[in-house]
C-alpha cells in the first residue's frame, strides 16, 4: 500500500506549502509568501521554485542546542545552569529518553526536531505535480532539463529524510505517495516496513536522483547548497555502510522483532554481501567526487607564514570551517548560526580586550575525547610504547620547542603533550595556543588560561567550559573579539565531506577481507594530518605492532580513525550505535578537569561530571511516541520501550 503516515495527524496536504518559512540563506532565502492552494503553488516558475525550497526547508539545523550532532553521545558536555531545561539532545546523553514525549522526535517534529514524515509528504506533493501518471508533466515554464533536475533534487531529499528516520528508528513506513484527503482511517494506519525493504527503496530513489543531478554546482552565486550527483552517491554509500553494520545486519537483539502480522522487521541473518554493496557504492562515489574536483582540503594563504605543524592544523580546522572548501561534497547552507561558534569559543582570549563578551563556551569536549586522539607517532596513547599513559593526569611544563602548541613555561597536563596535530587543531585547553587570523603569525597565537579565576576559566555559574576543553575545530579562524563584542565568518555545515567517504570505504573494504586495500585510504587522511601511514606507525611505535594485519585489528584502527577525524561533527553519535559500541562507551563516567581549582596540581584531577547509562538494546533506536501507537494501532514499539 502506498503510504503517508502523518496525513492522519497533521491535517490536509494543503498546509504543506506553508512550511518554507524555515528556509535560510543563501539560496534558501526564497520562501513561499501567499501560497495557499496547490494549484497556485505550481502555477508559475517562481511559485514552483518556492515549493522546491520548501522541500529543502526541513534540512536539520546545526545549532549547538537544537541538533543531536553535538550532545547526544559522550563526546561533549556542559554545565547544568539553564542548559538542561531547553536542550533535548543532552537529555538523551543523560539517559532521559522516554516514550511519552520523546526527545529529538523527528517522527513528529517535536523537541528540537523537524517533522520528517511531513517533509516527505511535501516532497511527494512536489513530485506528483511534476508527473502525469508515469510520464513527465508538460510544464511550460520549465525546460525539460530543469524539470529533471528539480525532480532529482526532491527525490534526493525524500531519500535523505527516509534515511534520517531509518537511522533513528529502524523500520519505518515507506512513504511513497501522498494519500488523498478522502483517505479512510484504515488507509492511514500504515505499518512499519522491514529495514532491508526501506534500504532498497532509498537506494532506488538515490540512483534515480544521481542520474539527473549535476556533477557540481556551476552557479555558485545562487545555488550553493543544492544537491549534486556526488552528494547522492555519498548518501547511498553512507546508507549501505550503515545497513551492513552490526546494528542492522543480522543483529540477534532484533531477531524476534515483528509487526502485528508476524512479519520480521529486521533480517536475523548476517549478510556479508551487504559489505560488498557498500564498498561498491563508496568506490563509485569516490570516482564521481574525483571527477568533480573534490579533494582533501589543504590550507593555503600567501599572506600568512606558518610552521608546518600549524599549517597542518589549519587544514584540519579549515576542512570544517572554510566556506565551500575543496573537501565539501554537500554542505547545508544557512544551517550554522554564529551561536555555534560563540558556544565553542573561549572568551577574553585576546589580552588587548579584557572585557568579557559573554561567549557561552559551554560546548565542552570530555576528557574521553582528549584521550581518543593519537600520540604524535600516530598510534593510540595507550599503545604507544614511548608515551607514559599511566601518568597522563600528572603535570608538565611547556618548553620552547613546544611553544606553538603549548605556552612555553606554562604547566598543564601531560595528557596534552606529544599529541598528533589533530589534537591541537580540534581542542582548546588550559595552556594551549589558539592561532587565529588576527595573530598574523603562529608565534603570536593566544594562550588559554583556564584555571578558576583566570581569563578563560570559571568566574561565574555560566559562560565557562565544564571540562576544561573547547572544540576549537568548530570555530572559524577569522573569529575576532573586541570589548563587549565579536565578529566572525559563518560557514555552511559540512554534512558530507571527502574524508568521511574515504573512511567509509576503508571500513567496507576491511569488512570484505580487503584490509590491504583499505589501508591506503586511511593513509590519505593520516598524511593530511601529518602522520606516517598505518603500517609504519604501528610497526615502529605500537605495543601491538601487527594489529593492522588482521580484520579485527584493522577494524579497531579504522573505528578510532573515524572517532578522531570526524570528532564533533555528529558522526560519533551514529557510529557508536551502528557498531553496537554505545553500550561500551556510554556506560562510563563523563570526566572533566576540576575547573573550580586555581592551581595545576588541583585543577588536573579528573572530576566525574555524570555517570552515563545506556541500556541495550533499548537505547540504540528512538522510541515511538505512545500517542502515535494509540492513533495508529498497526504500529509496533521498538524493543525495550
Amino acid at each position: 500500500m502506498k503510504k503517508n503516515f502523518l496525513h492522519s495527524i497533521y491535517g490536509t496536504v494543503l498546509a504543506a506549502s506553508l512550511l518554507a518559512s524555515a528556509c535560510k540563506k543563501p539560496f534558501l532565502d526564497i520562501v513561499p509568501d501567499n501560497v495557499v492552494t496547490l494549484a497556485n503553488a505550481f502555477s508559475n516558475k517562481t511559485e514552483a521554485e518556492k515549493y522546491l525550497y520548501t522541500c529543502y526547508g526541513y534540512l536539520p539545523d546545526a545549532g549547538p542546542v537544537s541538533n543531536i550532532l553535538f550532545f547526544g553521545a559522550d563526546d561533549m558536555w556542559t554545565y547544568y545552569e539553564n542548559n538542561y531545561f531547553y536542550q533535548s539532545p543532552w537529555k538523551i546523553a543523560r539517559g532521559e529518553q522516554n516514550v511519552v514525549n520523546p526527545w529529538v522526535d523527528f517522527w513528529n517534529g517535536n523537541n528540537h526536531a523537524k517533522p520528517y514524515f511531513k517533509a516527505i509528504r511535501d516532497c511527494n506533493i512536489f513530485l506528483e505535480n511534476m508527473f502525469e501518471g508515469e510520464s513527465y508533466r508538460h510544464i511550460a515554464y520549465l525546460s525539460p532539463d530543469m524539470q529533471k533536475r528539480w525532480i532529482a533534487e526532491v527525490k534526493f531529499l525524500k531519500a535523505y529524510y527516509h534515511f534520517y528516520l531509518l537511522r533513528m528508528y529502524g523500520p519505518i513506513p515507506i512513504t511513497d505517495k501522498s494519500l488523498p484527503v478522502s483517505a479512510t482511517p484504515e488507509q492511514v494506519k500504515v505499518k512499519r516496513d522491514p529495514v532491508d525493504k526501506v534500504v532498497d527503496y532509498i537506494v532506488r530513489l538515490l540512483d534515480e536522483a544521481a542520474a539527473e543531478l549535476p556533477a557540481e554546482i556551476t552557479n555558485r552565486g545562487t545555488e550553493l547548497g543544492r544537491v549534486t550527483k556526488p552528494a547522492a552517491q555519498m548518501l547511498k554509500a553512507k546508507l549501505l555502510v550503515m545497513a551492513a553494520s552490526p546494528l542492522f545486519n543480522g543483529n540477534p537483539d532484533y531477531s524476534s522483532f515483528k509487526d502485528k502480522d508476524g512479519q520480521l522487521l529486521f533480517n536475523p541473518n548476517y549478510d556479508a554481501a551487504k559489505w560488498e554493496k557498500a564498498a561498491a557504492a563508496c568506490e563509485a562515489a569516490i570516482q564521481t567526487c574525483a571527477g568533480a574536483g573534490i579533494r582533501l582540503y589543504e590550507f593555503t594563504d600567501p599572506f600568512v607564514k606558518l610552521a608546518p605543524s600549524t599549517a597542518i592544523q589549519m587544514s584540519i580546522r579549515g576542512s570544517i570551517t572554510e566556506r565551500w572548501n575543496t573537501e565539501t561534497i554537500w554542505a547545508l547552507s544557512g544551517r550554522v548560526d554564529n551561536v555555534l561558534q560563540t558556544y565553542s569559543m573561549v572568551d577574553r582570549i585576546d589580552p588587548s580586550f579584557p572585557n568579557p563578551t559573554y561567549l557561552n563556551s559551554y560546548m565542552a569536549p570530555t576528557i574521553k575525547m582528549a584521550e581518543t586522539f593519537y600520540s604524535k607517532h600516530g598510534v593510540p596513547i595507550n599503545e604507544d610504547k614511548t608515551w607514559d599513559y599511566s601518568r597522563r593526569y600528572e603535570q608538565r611544563t611547556g618548553t620552547y620547542a613546544e611553544r606553538l602548541d603549548i605556552q612555553e613555561g606554562y604547566t598543564t597536563a601531560k595528557l596534552n603533550f606529544d599529541r598528533e596535530n589533530r589534537f591541537y587543531a580540534c581542542l582548546g585547553f588550559d595552556g594551549g595556543r589558539w592561532f587565529m587570523q588576527s595573530n598574523a603569525t603562529d608565534e603570536n597565537a593566544w594562550t588559554i588560561k583556564a584555571k578558576f579565576g583566570q581569563p578563560q576559566g570559571k568566574v561565574s555559574d555560566q559562560f565557562y567550559s565544564e571540562t576544561g576543553y573547547w572544540p576549537k575545530k568548530l570555530v572559524n579562524w577569522k573569529f575576532t573579539q573586541t570589548n563587549n563584542s565579536y565578529t566572525t565568518e559563518s560557514y555552511p555545515w559540512p554534512e558530507m565531506r571527502l574524508a568521511d567517504l574515504y573512511l567509509l570505504y576503508a571500513e567496507a573494504l576491511n569488512e570484505t577481507g580487503k584490509g590491504n586495500d583499505a589501508i591506503p585510504w586511511l593513509d590519505k587522511i593520516r598524511k593530511r594530518a601529518g602522520l606516517d601511514g598505518v603500517v609504519t606507525s604501528w610497526s615502529n611505535y605500537s605495543t601491538s605492532p601487527g594489529k593492522f594485519s588482521s580484520k579485527e585489528g584493522l577494524r579497531e584502527i579504522i573505528h578510532q580513525e573515524r572517532l578522531i577525524e570526524m570528532c564533533f561533527e555528529g558522526s560519533r553519535n551514529w557510529d557508536l550505535r551502528r557498531w553496537k559500541k554505545a553500550v561500551i562507551y556510554q556506560n562510563k563516567p563523563v570526566l572533566g578537569w576540576d575547573v573550580n581549582q586555581r592551581v595545576a596540581s588541583e585543577y588536573y584531577r579528573p572530576r566525574t561530571l555524570f555517570q552515563q547509562t545506556f541500556v541495550a538494546p533499548r537505547d540504540y533506536l528512538w522510541p515511538l511516541r505512545e500517542y502515535d501507537l494509540t492513533v495508529n494501532t498497526n504500529l509496533v514499539q521498538n524493543p525495550g520501550w
